[in-house]
Parts: structure tokens; sequence; C-alpha cells
């Protein structure tokens, strides 16, 4: 009978050795910094975080992802997206995160599949938008701050042909509604007669808004049909784009390459 108990001691040992190795697979938060590093209490630490680049060259236009950035139809913005399951502190041999949120949060591009449920079946996801649509020369417009985006807004605006892409700073930057955690159904958005303006009488083949819809919530399904449609056109939602001044810019957008999806956070820049 010893070598029976000796030999289940040794594995009950081992088993043990191994538990104090391999690092807990758990959903906690607590070994990320406070505020997830946008606070520091480190003097001689003290990570830089910046909006604009190059000498005032590059503007960052993609809003900072945080738990209380505001989310569709919430009033308690995302919430926790980021998890750390394995973690130096726990043993592990590198911090390596985890994140959970929807395709459509903060900054983000809209893919045909959104608002047609037959090109989504068909597969046009992010995966399947035009990379030199999105990437090159871009007007950012101010636009008058006390209506939605109608025809006749997009009228006075007299933007030129040509002009393919074209980013739009409305009441949401003035509001700062991007950066309130509640969300809010009064922001500033295209009606579908805009939209169809701007289909039918200019070249522009990206929109560009700064909060989570380029649609008026009072017209929010018809106007994402109007520019949706033709799938010629991409809309990027979610703009930051205070302290930009109006004008011409090269834009560069990047979203992830997700098969299936019909969103995805993007990375925008303004160059001068």
């Amino acid at each position: 009978m010893a070598r029976p108990i000796k030999f289940t001691l040794s594995i009950l040992l081992a088993c043990a050795a191994v538990h104090t190795i391999l690092p807990p697979i758990t959903a906690s938060n607590s070994a990320y910094p406070s505020s997830y590093g946008l606070e520091t209490t480190t003097d001689d630490l003290i990570p830089v975080r910046r909006e604009v680049y190059g000498d005032g060259r590059i503007f960052d236009i993609s809003h900072r992802y945080h738990p209380d950035m505001p989310n569709w139809g919430s009033s308690d913005g995302i919430g926790q997206f980021l998890w750390l399951p394995y973690s130096m502190k726990n043993n592990s041999e590198a911090n390596n995160s985890q994140m959970k949120l929807p395709t459509h949060t903060g900054t983000h591009v809209d893919a045909p599949g959104h608002v047609f449920d037959h090109y989504f079946d068909a597969g046009f996801d992010v995966d399947t938008l035009d990379l030199e649509v999105l990437n090159g020369p871009a007007l950012l417009v101010d636009v008058p701050r006390d209506k939605n985006l109608t025809a006749e807004v997009m009228k006075s605006l007299n933007i030129p042909r040509g002009v393919k892409r074209v980013l739009f700073r409305t009441l949401n930057t003035d509001r700062h509604l991007m950066l309130k955690k509640e969300f809010d159904t009064s922001y500033v958005g295209f009606m579908k007669d805009g939209a169809q303006w701007l289909v039918d009488n200019t070249d522009i083949k990206l929109v560009g808004i700064d909060y989570l819809s380029v649609a008026a919530f009072v017209d929010l399904i018809p106007s994402h049909l109007v520019f949706l449609e033709s799938r010629e056109i991409i809309l990027v939602e979610g703009l930051k784009l205070d302290g930009v001044q109006p004008g011409i810019y090269t834009l560069h957008c990047l979203p992830l390459r997700l098969l299936g999806a019909e969103g995805s956070p993007i990375r925008c820049i303004l160059i001068k």
C-alpha cells in the first residue's frame, strides 16, 4: 500500500506546483492600472497621450475607448470592455488582454450589411470596403448648428463636384456628446432628404460625422438606406473633430479586417 500512496502524493504535489506556475484564467480587471492608465502615480513613468502629432501636422480624429464613452441606447456607457486574464502580476510571462465591445462603438465604420440583410448574407462586410475611398483628400466642413442635415443644409454648403470625402462637424462637437456617458437622441444627423440630395448632387463616396450615427435619430434607417444602397458610399461615425480647422486634409481611416462584421472600430487621422 505504501507505493500507491506515495505515487498519489507525488501527483498531488505536481498538480499544486503547476497551479502556482500557470496564470489563473479569470475575468478580473484588478491588474489594470487606475483608469486604464489614464492616471498614473509613478512620477518617473508618465505616458504621453496626444491628439496632435508632427508639430501640429497630424490630427488624431478617433475617440479614445474607455468604459464611460457613449453606447447606443445606453445611459451607462459601454462599461468594462477590457479584461486581463493573463497578468504578470499573477505570474504570467506577459500581460495579455481580452476585449469585448459592439462593433459600432466609438469611432467606427458602417458596411452595407448594416442595414441591408441581403448584403449581409452576401458578405458585404467591412473587409470588402475600399481602402482607396477610406484614404485620400477630404474636406472638413462646419454645418449650421440649429438643425439636422437636410437637403436645404446640403445645398447651402456648396460642396463642389469632384470632392469624394467630406467630414461634417455639427452641434454634436460643440455639445461634446461623444464625451458624455449617456446616449443622447437629440444629436444632429442626416435626414433622408439630406442624404438623398448628397447622393444625387455630389461625388461624395465617404461621409463622416461627429456622433454615433450619420442619420438623425428621427430618420435613422431611411437615411442609412439612402447612403448604403449603392454600396459605393462608406459611412464613418463618431469622429473627434474639435480643435481642427475646416479645410482640405489628407484623410487616413483603417478599419479592422473583421470577416462577416457589418461594422468595425476604425482609427482615423487627418494630415495637413
